[in-house]
C-alpha cells in the first residue's frame, strides 16, 4: 500500500525529473540499502523468485552481463527493491499497489503462481535496461507473456523522460510518458485514463482496447477509451482509503484548486502545479497526515479508526524521493533521498548514484528490534515519539527539519566542488563523493541516537512525575 507522485522536468523547480513514493506494509519490515555489483552470468542462468522465498514462482533469464544497480529491499527476501538506479542512470520506483475491477479479473486473472510481482521488478529491469522507455516495454512484455501476479504501478526515469505504467488485469497494461509541465499523483488506485494507440506518449498491451470492448468494459459510442474506467476498481473502499490522499496531494501542490473528495474518479490525472515542485515539497507530501485538520489521526491524540487514510502512516517502512538532474554528472545528479520508517518522523538522507558502499548497519535488521541497524534506530525513535505525539513528535520533526536544511546547504557546496574537481581529477572527485556521502549518513545516525536519548529522558521524567509516591513529610 503506497502513495506515488511523479513530476515532469518543467514542473520541477530546477529542471529535475522527480519521483516520490511511500511504501507501506508493516513497521516490523526492516529495510536495507543494497548495492548490487555488476556481474556476468553463464548462458541459461535464471532469476528465480522462489530462490529468495519470494511471492510467486516467477522466473526470467539472467542477462549475460548485469549492470551495477541499487535497491532498497526487505530484510527477509532481499527482494521488493522499492527504488534504485543502475550504472547508466535509469531510475525506477515500484510499486504502487492498485486493484483491477473484479469482473475483469474474472476473465483475465492475475497469475499468482508464476507472474511477475513487485518482488521482482527492479531486480529484473535494472541490471539490463538502459532507458525508461526500454524498461517500460520490457515490463509490459513480461506482463503480456507471463502475467502479473498482482496489480501495480511503476515509475521510470532517465535523463530524457519519465514514464508511469499501470496494470489492468493479469495480462493487460498501459503506460504514459508524464508531460513535462505537470505532476501525477496516485494512492493505491488506477489513475491513468485516456489512451490512444496513435499517441507516441502511450504504450500498452497490444489488445488493450479491443479486449475491453469485446468483454463489455468499453463502449466506443460513449467516447474515448478510459483505462481506469475499463480496468480498475472504483467503489466505496476507494473513497476512504485512496481518493483522500490524491485529493490532499493536489490540494497541497495546487492550493487554489477546489474539488470534492467524492468526485475523485474525475480528478485530473495530470496537473500543472501552482508553484514549481522541489525536493522539499515532495518530502512534505510524503510526511503529510492531513496535518492539524479534523482528519489528522496523530496531532490531537492517536486515532487508528480515522476513516481517511493519510500518506504518512506508522507502518510505512520507507519513503523516498528519486531525483534525476540531466544537466549534472550522473554520479551526483542522480540522487535517492531515503527516509527509513514513517516519513513524518524520519529524516530523508541523500544516497548519490556514485556512492560505492554503505556501512554494515544499512544492510542489517530483521523483524525484531536491535541496536545496530539504521532501520531500527529510526523505528525505535518513531515508536517513542508516537507514545505522546503532541509533545514528542515536534522535537523530532524540528531536529530533522534543521538537519535536512543543513545537509541541503552542504550538498550544494559539495556538488559545486565535485563538478570542478571531476574536470581535472576524476579519482579525487570520486573519493570526495564517498567521504561526503558517508559523512552525511554517519552524522544523521548520530542525531537519531541523540534524539532517542532525549525522548527517553523526557518520558522518564514524565513517568516519574506521574508515579512519584512522595513521602508526605518530604524526608526523601
Amino acid at each position: 500500500m503506497c502513495t506515488t507522485v511523479i513530476v515532469g522536468e518543467k514542473a520541477s523547480s530546477d529542471g529535475s525529473f522527480l519521483l516520490a513514493r511511500s511504501a507501506d506494509s508493516s513497521a516490523l519490515k526492516a529495510q536495507h540499502f543494497k548495492i548490487h555489483p555488476a556481474k556476468d552470468y553463464p548462458s541459461g542462468a535464471m532469476y528465480r523468485t522462489k530462490d529468495f522465498n519470494g511471492a510467486t514462482n516467477f522466473t526470467y533469464p539472467q542477462p549475460a552481463h548485469a549492470m551495477r544497480y541499487t535497491t532498497v529491499p526487505n530484510w527477509y527476501t532481499q527482494l521488493h527493491g522499492a527504488v534504485g538506479f543502475n550504472e547508466v542512470g535509469l531510475g525506477i520506483t515500484g510499486t504502487e499497489s492498485i486493484y483491477a475491477r473484479d469482473d475483469a479479473l474474472a476473465l483475465d486473472p492475475y497469475n499468482t503462481e508464476s507472474g511477475i510481482t513487485e518482488d521482482d521488478i527492479l531486480d529484473v529491469l535494472l541490471p539490463r535496461c538502459k532507458t525508461a522507455k526500454e524498461a517500460v516495454e520490457l515490463l509490459g512484455k513480461i506482463i503480456e507473456t507471463q502475467g502479473a501476479g498482482e496489480g501495480f504501478g511503476v515509475g521510470f526515469a532517465d535523463a530524457k523522460e519519465v514514464w508511469y505504467l499501470e496494470t489492468g488485469t493479469g495480462h493487460q497494461w498501459m503506460a504514459q510518458r508524464t508531460p513535462s509541465e505537470v505532476y501525477f499523483a496516485s494512492g493505491n488506485q488506477g489513475r491513468l485514463r485516456f489512451f490512444s494507440p496513435d499517441d507516441k506518449q502511450n504504450l500498452s498491451s497490444p489488445n488493450l482496447v479491443e479486449w475491453a470492448e469485446k468483454n463489455g468494459f468499453y463502449d466506443p459510442k460513449k467516447g474515448k477509451f478510459d483505462f481506469a474506467d475499463a480496468y480498475t476498481r472504483h467503489d466505496a473502499r476507494d473513497y476512504d482509503y485512496n481518493i483522500p490522499r490524491v485529493w490532499q496531494i493536489q490540494k497541497m501542490l495546487n492550493p487554489k484548486l477546489d474539488q470534492k473528495v467524492e468526485d475523485g474518479r474525475n480528478f485530473d490525472v495530470y496537473l500543472k502545479p501552482e508553484n514549481p515542485i522541489g525536493i522539499q515539497e515532495l518530502k512534505d507530501v510524503m510526511r503529510d497526515h492531513f496535518n492539524e485538520t479534523e482528519h489528522d489521526p496523530y496531532t490531537f491524540g492517536l486515532n487508528g479508526k480515522e476513516p481517511w487514510r493519510p500518506v504518512s502512516v506508522f507502518r510505512t517502512y520507507e519513503a523516498h524521493v528519486l531525483q534525476v538532474r540531466p544537466f549534472m554528472p550522473p554520479a551526483v545528479g542522480n540522487v535517492i533521498y531515503l527516509a527509513f520508517g514513517m516519513a513524518d518522523l524520519s529524516c530523508f538522507m541523500p544516497f548519490y548514484m556514485g556512492l560505492e558502499s554503505v556501512p554494515p548497519q544499512y544492510t542489517e535488521g530483521t523483524d525484531k528490534a536491535d541496536d545496530v541497524s539504521v532501520y531500527w534506530k529510526f523505528r525505535k525513535l518513531q515508536t517513542l515519539a508516537m507514545t505522546d505525539y503532541p509533545t514528542l513528535a515536534p522535537i523530532v520533526k524540528k531536529a530533522f527539519a534543521e538537519r535536512e536544511t543543513k545537509v541541503g546547504e552542504e550538498q550544494a557546496e559539495f556538488e559545486k566542488k565535485y563538478i570542478e574537481l571531476a574536470k581535472t581529477d576524476k579519482e579525487a572527485a570520486n573519493k570526495f563523493l564517498q567521504t561526503f556521502n558517508l559523512g552525511v549518513l554517519a552524522d544523521t545516525e548520530k542525531l537519531v541516537d541523540q534524539l532517542t536519548n532525549e525522548l527517553f529522558t523526557k518520558l522518564t521524567a514524565k513517568i516519574e512525575k506521574e508515579n512519584f509516591f512522595a513521602n508526605r513529610k518530604a524526608l526523601d
